[in-house]
């Protein structure tokens, strides 16, 4: 969406034309409230802005098909190494010299996956935020292996699409991540020893740090089992890192499907 609205021609790739047809009226619902707000005076100017965006936009079932005629491909598929790793050899093998890769994970190793191609120079992590279209923050990830040239285009096309880019190196959780998600277990951990309710504790985090949301609202909104995911991964990583380490009650829940905003339960319960 957001790149289409800013004049990139897009090709949006998934795994059947059924999720293919619900993502773009997911993204036309989407652009249809941003005009609201935008063109709120000129509501024909919002109809045309939506009319050029969805133009801008097509849909496919086979990356490998559309790949030839890419100058960048960004991958945001299941958080998961290995089947990121088999799409990137894949598209490798038809993508252009020129065309750089990269990935919107926000806790694997972007070097794992440029090691996967034969385009390493050519490889770095865009990691978006959350809801997209009103994030403004991109965090543009370097390797050893990015070449200048790369990382410049990747910076260049976070602020053509209108982000705010922050450059990171390669290392577990970039900057928002790395900071948050430890903060987030530090709560848990705080909770767990019953020194504070995760009430007081989102309250205070709230009206005491000036945060939107508190520690555990936060780990429900994102969903229990990706924090885990998270924080399991850099545990492997680093096993004598104490603010790597696993929570007992985080463990619980997950185990027990109770994963938060998605499932109508998590630290605290949803209708």
């Amino acid at each position: 969406q957001v790149a289409a609205a800013s004049g990139h021609t897009v090709v949006l790739v998934d795994q059947s034309n059924e999720i293919l047809k619900k993502s773009t009226k997911g993204i036309e619902e989407s652009l249809k409230r941003v005009t609201k707000k935008k063109f709120a005076d000129k509501p024909e100017d919002g109809a045309e802005f939506i009319k050029k965006t969805l133009k801008n936009l097509t849909t496919s079932t086979d990356a490998a098909s559309v790949v030839h005629s890419t100058d960048l491909v960004i991958e945001a598929i299941v958080e998961n190494l290995e089947v990121k790793n088999e799409l990137f050899k894949r598209l490798d093998k038809f993508a252009p010299e020129h065309t750089i890769f990269a990935s919107n994970t926000s806790s694997l190793q972007i070097t794992a996956m440029a090691n996967a191609t034969t385009r390493q120079d050519r490889f770095g992590g865009l990691h978006f935020f959350n809801p997209v279209p009103m994030m403004k923050l991109v965090e543009v990830i370097k390797t050893p292996m990015t070449s200048k040239k790369t990382f410049e285009s990747l910076v260049d096309f976070s602020k053509a699409v209108g982000k705010s880019p922050v450059s990171c190196k390669d290392t577990p959780g970039f900057i928002v991540n790395r900071l948050l998600v430890p903060y987030m277990m530090e709560a848990v951990r705080l909770f767990e020893r019953g020194d504070a309710s995760k009430e007081d504790i989102d309250v205070a985090m709230k009206l005491g740090a000036g945060y939107p949301m508190g520690p555990f609202e936060l780990l429900d909104y994102v969903g229990l089992d990706t924090s885990k995911y998270i924080i399991d991964g850099w545990h492997s990583l680093e096993p004598n890192n104490p603010l790597f380490a696993p929570s007992p009650l985080l463990n619980k829940l997950v185990e027990e499907k109770k994963l938060g905003k998605k499932t109508g339960e998590g630290f605290y319960k949803y209708k």
